[in-house]
């Protein structure tokens, strides 16, 4: 048996327990799978007097994160405070200056900053570990990173947010609205107060960035990913998507284009029976395509403590037993900088949902915009039929360029019988 290896944890909040407990709990397979012990030697959080059922009385307590990652007897850093920089970014980048390891599951930190430290950690000679950032208790990092490093990636895209996911389960099961399942889910703790970062697709979207530098070899870039939330999906268009033989999910798509890498996430209607249509509530999936593999996917709890917890234990394990792999693929200097494509170039169709005054010449105003913009429509229905009142009509659009669409949509919200924006919905042969 070798030496120990010392963990310095900084955060205890719901991973930080979670990793705790589970290091104590299985503290004797680790050993053996390891072939050296795992001690937390140092830890740092808010509250040195907080109850959090769990037992660090072993590690010496420090007030100031950043200055346990430069001075604690630690070999590895556990980076689980959150946030894209403050003390997060300084307790990771002191860690690394120091020569020590580092685990974290900041998928903001990496989104941001993941290029950056990535080269500091090549620098100091040590690992920059981050497999729970992404989809939790999922090993796809790993999996993409080692697993499937023979492949040359053609696409990767996957259900990255489980609160997301949890909202529109509901509202199809339950025929409610979003704001009334926000509430719910917000009430449940699946939900924060301020829910941005989930139901608009911030959170996703930094998941997608890690991903598709992995998959890609190429650097982060968060500035690159379109993003839409789900804040404008309704029961109606669940209940449609149903009966066109769809279901609605919000998806992080990575995909190699003729226009170069298109990072995207938005509310997509999937095929019912594609792979990502059967993941429900807060479940995450992730979808990858390669030119040899072909498709394979990988399902399971997207966060909570512990599948988090099990991520960054899986990345102190491979530390511990000596697994390093550069951290995202390939080395910094060999990260392909090459041009990101617009969400303008995406080929598909789509879907549109429209209120109306139900009077005549509304179709031939609508067909009259398609025709302008070139864009040919594959099906239009009304639904109900109420004279001189505000009506619902549906329609989809053949597979076309979405600027195309977007001049159409446009075009369309001007008509003077349209009495609210359209909203669209991507289609994905997904």
């Amino acid at each position: 048996m070798g030496a120990p290896l010392r963990i310095a944890i900084a955060g205890l909040g719901t991973v930080g327990v979670g990793t705790v407990q589970l290091l104590q709990e299985h503290a004797e397979a680790i050993a053996v799978r390891c072939r050296r012990p795992v001690e937390v030697t140092a830890v740092s959080a808010r509250d040195r007097h907080r109850n959090r059922g769990c037992d660090v009385s072993m590690a010496t307590w420090y007030d100031d994160p950043v200055v346990m990652a430069r001075e604690a007897e630690a070999d590895v850093v556990l980076e689980l405070i959150g946030g894209s920089d403050g003390v997060a970014r300084a307790t990771v980048e002191a860690a690394l200056s120091a020569g020590r390891a580092v685990v974290t599951a900041n998928k903001a930190l990496l989104a941001e900053h993941g290029t950056d430290l990535a080269r500091a950690a090549e620098a100091a000679g040590v690992p920059l570990a981050y497999e729970a950032a992404v989809a939790g208790g999922i090993p796809i990092v790993k999996a993409l990173r080692e697993g499937l490093a023979g492949n040359r990636a053609r696409r990767v895209y996957g259900i990255l947010n489980g609160t997301c996911n949890y909202i529109l389960t509901t509202m199809e099961e339950t025929g409610r609205e979003f704001h009334d399942v926000l509430e719910e889910a917000q009430h449940l703790g699946y939900a924060e107060a301020d829910p941005s970062f989930d139901v608009d697709g911030i959170d996703t979207g930094h998941k997608l960035t890690l991903l598709t530098s992995i998959a890609f070899g190429r650097p982060v870039d968060f500035g690159a990913v379109f993003m839409e939330g789900i804040r404008h999906v309704t029961a109606m268009d669940i209940q449609q998507a149903d009966e066109l033989g769809y279901r609605i999910k919000l998806l992080g798509v990575a995909e190699e284009t003729e226009h170069g890498i298109l990072q995207r996430v938005h509310p997509c209607m999937v095929p019912k029976q594609g792979p990502i249509a059967s993941v429900d509530g807060v479940f995450n999936a992730v979808v990858t395509e390669g030119d040899y593999v072909g498709r394979a996917k990988l399902e399971g709890r997207g966060a909570g403590a512990g599948p988090t917890a099990s991520a960054v234990v899986a990345d102190i394990m491979d530390v511990a037993a000596g697994r390093t792999a550069p951290t995202f693929g390939v080395p910094v200097d060999r990260l392909e900088t090459g041009p990101a494509a617009s969400i303008d170039t995406h080929v598909g169709a789509y879907y549109v949902r429209l209120m109306v005054l139900d009077r005549p010449g509304v179709f031939a105003d609508i067909a009259t915009a398609l025709r302008d913009t070139q864009v040919s429509m594959e099906s239009i229905l009304q639904r109900g039929h109420n004279p001189g009142e505000v009506v619902q009509v549906v329609m989809t659009f053949h597979p076309t360029v979405e600027a195309a669409a977007t001049r159409a949509i446009d075009r369309i919200a001007h008509i003077d019988a349209v009495v609210e924006p359209p909203c669209m919905i991507r289609i994905e042969d997904l």
